[in-house]
């Protein structure tokens, strides 16, 4: 039975576009995980590996490859991809400070923004700019976006929220870890919050193309669901901004591809 286990060895790909992290510094924590999540779940060692790519164009890349089995990723990345790659979500993350669910906040220039018309002509600037369809399905389920806006993304927030003060023609998507920060700007004042989103799932990480047997997702499903509860496991839980796992709990439309 070791031996087959062994054989079917696959790989997680963990994905985060837009956020802090380069895959030679995170490679560790990936790797750690790994041999954590496989050993929570009775796998043998040696049988789950991990990759990590901080792009989606690379992150879509590693998904490709026949042994990519298992994806973690933010929502957004789900919501945009999910049936292009056939995924399924198997647990959500539990993020130290978030929780597993957040809203999403748009950020204008005080005054500007008034409904969904005043967007015209504006770009709608964010970490999950190269999400468009969770841009537009998830976080305006709402608002009717117009045709004229476009959607940008950036890994640098700071910048966006600066411009967006100044008066230029961009308005910002934040994520509820960059919505908490915006008080504490200098230029804060000049800024407001225009509309949130409803609470969305924080990060995924769900199956690829069912390549890992119902037994094994069984088991490691189990284990993953454990992380946060037994012992042993906080520093590295900590390193990766987590707390643990819940069963996912995803909106209608993205719970399944």
């Amino acid at each position: 039975m070791g031996t087959l286990f062994a054989a079917a060895a696959v790989t997680l790909v963990f994905c985060a576009p837009g956020y802090p992290g380069q895959t030679g510094d995170a490679q560790p924590y990936v790797d750690q995980f790994a041999q954590a999540a496989a050993a929570a779940a009775g796998w043998p060692a040696g049988s789950l590996a991990a990759v990590y790519d901080p792009t989606e164009p690379g992150g879509l890349a590693r998904l490709a490859s026949p042994d990519a089995a298992l994806a973690f990723v933010p929502y957004p990345f789900f919501v945009e991809h999910a049936a292009q790659l056939h995924l399924t979500a198997l647990v959500q993350a539990d993020v130290v400070d978030t929780g597993p669910r957040q809203r999403w906040t748009l950020v204008a220039k005080r005054g500007r923004v008034s409904g969904p018309a005043s967007l015209s002509g504006l770009t709608i600037v964010s970490t999950a700019g190269y999400a468009p369809d969770f841009v537009t399905r998830s976080v305006f389920q709402a608002w009717q976006l117009p045709r004229e806006v476009r959607i940008e993304q950036t890994g640098q927030v700071l910048s966006a929220l600066r411009r967006a003060a100044a008066g230029e023609p961009v308005v910002v998507l934040l994520d509820q870890t960059q919505s908490a920060a915006l008080a504490s700007l200098p230029f804060a004042s000049e800024l407001e919050a225009v509309v949130q989103s409803p609470e969305l799932p924080v990060a995924v990480l769900a199956v690829v193309r069912s390549r890992v047997g119902a037994a094994r997702l069984q088991a490691l499903r189990r284990g993953l669901l454990s992380l946060g509860h037994a012992p042993g496991h906080d520093e590295l839980l900590a390193s990766m901004h987590l707390r643990g796992f819940v069963p996912p709990e995803l909106p209608l439309s993205t719970a399944a591809p």
